[in-house]
C-alpha cells in the first residue's frame, strides 16, 4: 500500500469544498482508489435516494456494476445488509456457503469473485450508502486493510455530509437524487459511445470520464452533450480505453 498515494487519496476525499464539486466523480474516485490501494479486485458503491432506497452510483468495472444491480433486483447481498444494519458485513468464502445470499452468491461466484466485505457509509446514526469490496480469492482482509478501508469510507461520508452542511439550500437527499438522475444520463451516453466506438462499456466510461477531466467539465454535462449530439464521437476517440483513429 503506497503511503504517498494513500495520503493523496485521503486529501482528495476530504476536498469537498470546491465550487464545482461533482458527487459522481468523487465517489468513483473512492471505488477506484480502493481497488488500487487495498489489494481487492473490484468495488461498487450504492447510495440511498430520497426514499431510502439504495441505487447504484459507482463501480470499478462492468462485472461489479451488473452484480450490484443484481443485489438490488433480488433485495439481498452484503451491501444491503451493511446499509440496513450500519455495520460491516463480510464473507470470506462465497463458494462454501450460499445460505446467506443464495442468489447473489451464485452470481458472484459465476462472475469470478470468492470473498466480499461491505462497509456502511455511516456517520453516527445516519447511513447514506454502502461500499462493496470483492476479491477473486477466498480469505479475510488483514486488519490493516480493514482499518484503511473503513477510514476511506468514513472520510468520504464526512465529505458528503460536510458538503451538504456548507450548502444549506440543498439537503443531502436532493443532492444524491440529482447524482442518481445524472447517472441515468451517463449510462445512456456510455451505451452510445460503446456502440459508435466499437468498445466495451468500461472503455466507453473511461473515455467519457477522460474527456470530462481533460476539459474540466462535469460528467453529466459531457454525457448530455453526447446524447444531444453537441459533442462528436470522434472527439473522444483516442482517449484512454478507446481506439485511436
Amino acid at each position: 500500500m503506497p503511503e504517498d498515494r494513500l495520503v493523496e487519496t485521503f486529501v482528495d476525499l476530504a476536498d469537498t469544498l470546491i465550487d464545482d464539486f461533482d458527487v459522481i466523480d468523487f465517489l468513483q474516485l473512492l471505488v477506484d482508489r480502493c481497488v488500487e490501494l487495498l489489494g481487492v479486485d473490484a468495488a461498487g458503491l450504492l447510495l440511498a435516494d430520497q426514499n431510502g432506497r439504495l441505487r447504484l452510483i459507482a463501480s470499478s468495472n462492468e462485472q461489479v456494476r451488473m452484480l450490484e444491480l443484481f443485489q438490488l433486483q433480488n433485495d439481498e447481498g452484503p451491501c444491503l445488509d451493511a446499509f440496513r444494519t450500519g455495520t460491516r458485513v463480510s464473507h470470506r468464502d462465497l463458494s462454501r456457503d450460499s445460505a446467506r445470499w443464495p442468489r447473489l452468491t451464485v452470481a458472484a461466484v459465476d462472475a469470478g469473485f470468492a470473498a466480499v466485505d461491505a462497509f456502511p457509509m455511516r456517520l453516527r446514526s445516519e447511513v447514506v450508502g454502502a461500499l462493496n469490496l470483492f476479491r477473486a480469492r477466498p480469505g479475510e482482509l488483514t486488519r490493516t486493510v480493514l482499518r484503511t478501508a473503513q477510514a476511506l469510507v468514513d472520510v468520504a461520508t464526512i465529505g458528503l455530509l460536510q458538503e451538504r452542511s456548507i450548502r444549506r439550500q440543498e439537503i443531502l437527499t436532493e443532492q444524491l437524487q440529482t447524482a442518481l438522475n445524472s447517472r441515468v444520463i451517463i449510462e445512456q451516453a456510455k451505451g452510445l459511445l460503446a456502440e459508435r466506438l466499437g468498445v466495451g462499456m468500461e472503455s466507453a466510461f473511461a473515455a467519457l470520464r477522460g474527456y470530462a477531466r481533460s476539459h474540466q467539465q462535469k460528467l453529466p454535462d459531457v454525457a448530455r452533450m453526447i446524447i444531444e449530439g453537441r459533442l462528436r464521437t470522434e472527439d473522444l476517440s483516442g482517449l484512454p480505453g478507446t481506439p485511436k483513429r
